[in-house]
């Protein structure tokens, strides 16, 4: 219980044995918000405090070093976080390390701020890729904006016009959390009124217009039609507390169900989690609200029928985990991810584990109640790795994940947490 939680880009492999999860573990803040967070914090000069702040996230870690390359002073105590800024910034990231798309949003608040922005082509996981480049939404938005945009040399450079960038109307040809989080960025500095029609409304979305209004900025949401963003001259600092990751959530209560544990769950974001619960609850698991946690105990996993979809259903990065859910019950279960079709790798990781599943058209068709087996398995990305974790947790002998650094990206204090309700974890 007292092994140090290794550094997360220094995670390559972890080995898992069957456990039954019992005990208390409490839900960090979300990675899917906090990320949206660093990358806004550049449009002010002042002083911003985040709380709950997941500090053992590889890809936040990775954020926050970008952020000193640009000039930030970032510094980390616990959960908590301060931001200052000694001097005006870098304009351009001069940035050799791993690239996490969040960089598009560093080129939207620099462009937005000092009219001028460089960042590395983004690169990491592809997943929603438009057309031939993961970028093309956000080059439309700042060019609706008034920023000529241009890829050079392997960055992707933005320029202003000379008074800077002025507000407009950005039609979303899909609801896409990047595209609609970008031109919420950038229209915070620009001139005049900026309107982000079709935009994709959800927690991480509010939350990152919580943080920018308690700094000032004009923000007014009209459901799922549009968002209205006044400019404005300056931005001041905040204190900001970030929300809870559903996503971690959700994993917690799966681990609990499909071990037959008992787990209570703190800051458990119920308002975040409405449609999954009521699968999950429908599906055979135990649940009881307790203010702001949920206990989980001997749950009964029954089969699921789902699709993904826009929030408030269920997010494409929660299928995997469901899928281990399905793994456990007996009998066919079937998915449908309507956002990215065919994103069903990961059911051929578990296939070595022994998970009967085949595809019919784009719908993932799994036979689950049947025993897995632990192997030798690879993380192809977060969701898949964790899946593989969850997984190995009700499997025969030992499960070992190799790309294990994919789940360190968003899972603050992961082997900690695990060996804190008993699990059998070796990281390495």
């Amino acid at each position: 219980m007292n092994m140090k939680e290794p550094l997360a880009e220094d995670v390559s492999v972890i080995k898992i044995k069957p456990s039954r999860l019992h005990g208390t573990v409490k839900v960090s803040g979300a990675k899917n918000s906090v990320l949206r967070l660093l990358a806004a914090s550049i449009l002010s000069k002042d002083s911003i405090v985040i709380t709950n702040y997941p500090a053992t996230l590889l890809d936040a870690r990775v954020h926050l070093d970008m952020l000193r390359v640009l000039g930030k002073k970032c510094v980390v105590t616990g959960d908590r976080l301060h931001i200052d800024e000694p001097d005006d910034l870098n304009t351009k990231l001069e940035w050799e390390g791993r690239s996490i798309r969040n960089t598009l949003l560093i080129l939207g608040a620099l462009v937005a701020r000092y009219g001028y922005g460089a960042v590395p082509l983004p690169g990491g996981c592809n997943i929603g890729a438009t057309g031939e480049r993961a970028y093309d939404l956000h080059v439309m938005l700042l060019e609706r904006l008034g920023a000529k945009v241009w890829g050079e040399d392997g960055y992707l450079h933005a320029q202003a016009p000379a008074g800077g960038l002025v507000g407009t109307d950005i039609h979303l040809p899909l609801r896409s959390t990047g595209a609609t989080e970008n031109s919420i960025i950038a229209g915070c500095l620009a001139n005049g009124i900026t309107r982000v029609w079709n935009p994709h409304i959800r927690p991480e979305i509010l939350d990152l217009i919580a943080f920018l209004t308690g700094m000032g900025a004009k923000i007014a949401v009209h459901g799922q039609e549009h968002i209205e963003i006044e400019g404005c001259e300056a931005l001041e600092g905040v204190t900001h507390n970030v929300i809870p990751d559903n996503v971690e959530a959700l994993t917690w209560l799966v681990g609990a169900s499909v071990t037959d544990g008992e787990v209570e769950i703190l800051n458990f974001p119920f308002d975040h989690l409405e449609i999954p619960l009521i699968y999950l609850k429908e599906s055979g698991a135990r649940m009881f609200r307790g203010g702001d946690h949920l206990i989980v105990k001997g749950s009964k996993c029954y089969p699921l029928e789902l699709s993904t979809g826009p929030y408030p259903g269920i997010n494409s990065d929660m299928q995997p985990i469901l899928a281990v859910y399905a793994a456990k019950a007996r009998g066919q279960s079937k998915f449908v991810d309507l956002r990215f079709p065919g994103r069903y790798g990961y059911a051929q990781e578990l296939a070595k584990m022994g998970l009967k599943n085949h595809t019919d058209g784009n719908m993932l068709v799994l036979d689950g109640g049947n025993s897995l087996h632990g192997a030798q398995v690879k993380a192809l990305d977060l969701r898949a790795g964790i899946a593989l974790a969850l997984a190995g947790l009700f499997a025969e002998g030992e499960t070992e994940i190799t790309d294990a650094w994919q789940i360190t990206r968003g899972y603050d204090q992961f082997a900690s947490k695990m060996r804190s309700l008993g699990a059998s974890i070796e990281v390495k």
